[in-house]
């Protein structure tokens, strides 16, 4: 059984969400905001962590740009394929 771990966080409605609160508020009571600072700035180390790290990995192994063909003429004469042109079969 694949399951991922917070995947019951996508299905959280409104009356879930009232709950959470309530929780939150019955555990930390006054110092709520501080937690929530707390776990605000904890997640913006972690991005910018994150992000310096992509940087880095990008910087020590640069992507080389990919081959653009020029465009070709319209005229078929420069249309070069390896399939054979297609005919359409004799009306009968």
């Amino acid at each position: 059984m694949n399951t991922v771990p917070f995947a019951i966080i996508g299905g959280i409605g409104s009356s879930e969400m009232v709950m959470l609160g309530i929780v939150a508020l019955m555990l930390f009571g006054s110092k709520l905001p501080e937690v929530a600072r707390n776990l605000g700035g904890t997640y913006r180390n972690l991005r910018r962590s994150v992000d310096d790290f992509k940087k880095e990995f990008e910087a020590a192994d640069p992507v080389e740009p990919r081959y653009v063909p020029v465009a070709m003429k319209e005229d078929e004469e420069s249309l070069q394929t390896d399939a054979p042109k297609f005919t359409p079969p004799p009306s009968s």
